[in-house]
């Protein structure tokens, strides 16, 4: 930068540290640390900053969520907290511009670009790179040692599926295990079903996550363990089998990707449903036969042996 663009960049900078203007709505994608200084260095350069690629084009094949996951490769559980916030607006194509929300792809397209001044002539917008702190950490620490949350939805699916043939196989319904598992669904419903309704961050609404996992499941959850306890058939938890078999079956359709570990929660959900309508048809087959086995036709032939009640007459003495 020239002087001159050196003192109108402070002046920018002080502008925005300015009381009234320090403190504003994060915007993870579009106003973060790495899309102000951007725009401040853009803002502060006399004619304008010319990138080596078209920047407003969407052909880079990336998405929002693509970027997410490839900045928190050794992070699973906070991938998945973000993959489950993050709806289908994050599975756009993104323009190279978008993109720079990452510190990482902003200094790679800050390395190529040149200031085109009025007059037209260019010089490097880096002159030099420098690094100024080394953390000492190498790549094997960046990567967080321990089970993953697909693991962990596998793990939970196989204790489901145990737990929900050993209770189908002995006639029970043991339904604290839809508690647990209709509580946390509706609990991660309800996060999801704010940021979808009332946050204003980008790229979390419209989230077909809430086909699945939804605060509907907190409100059905007191009558479908009431009925549940008594040994009565749950219609909500055959229903939440039915949506989602066309969740599952819909999901390569629906313009958004979900993590790996969404199926095997899902099945966990659906396992149980299953349960329960295999104990209720079995429940009904039996008072069908207990109900044909108790009535008996007017007229019925009786069986052989019998012996009627009617008083035999006395045998005469000689």
């Amino acid at each position: 930068l020239t002087r001159t663009e050196k003192l109108r960049l402070i002046d920018l900078l002080e502008e925005n540290y300015r009381p009234e203007n320090r403190i504003y709505r994060y915007n993870y994608f579009y106003d973060n640390c790495a899309t102000r200084p951007r725009d401040k260095v853009e803002a502060a350069v006399e004619g304008h900053i010319a990138y080596a690629d078209d920047m407003l084009t969407t052909d880079t094949g990336l998405t929002l969520r693509d970027m997410i996951n490839r900045y928190s490769e050794g992070h699973p559980w906070s991938r998945l907290g973000m993959n489950l916030c993050l709806g289908s607006k994050a599975d756009l194509p993104a323009d190279r511009r978008t993109l720079m929300f990452v510190p990482f792809v902003l200094q790679e397209y800050w390395r190529e670009a040149h200031i085109v001044a009025p007059d037209g002539s260019e010089r490097p917008l880096i002159a030099g790179e420098e690094r100024v702190l080394s953390t000492g950490i190498s790549p094997a620490d960046r990567y967080d040692h321990g089970i993953t949350p697909t693991a962990a939805a596998l793990i939970l699916l196989g204790i489901t599926l145990v737990l929900t043939i050993a209770g189908v196989v002995s006639g029970r319904q043991w339904w604290g295990i839809d508690l647990v598992l209709l509580l946390a669904a509706g609990l991660a419903g309800c996060i999801v079903a704010f940021l979808a309704l009332f946050s204003e961050h980008p790229a979390v609404s419209p989230n077909w996550l809430l086909w699945a996992f939804h605060p509907i499941h907190l409100l059905a959850l007191p009558c479908a363990m009431h009925r549940l306890a008594k040994g009565k058939v749950s219609w909500y938890m055959l229903l939440v089998g039915v949506s989602l078999i066309f969740f599952i079956a819909f999901m390569p359709l629906l313009p958004q990707k979900f993590d790996a570990a969404v199926v095997p929660l899902a099945l966990c959900l659906l396992t149980r449903s299953a349960g329960h309508a295999w104990l209720t048809r079995r429940s009904w087959l039996t008072r069908q036969a207990r109900s044909a086995g108790g009535t008996q036709p007017a007229g019925r032939v009786r069986p052989a042996g019998h012996i009627s009640p009617t008083r035999s007459k006395p045998r005469r003495k000689n």
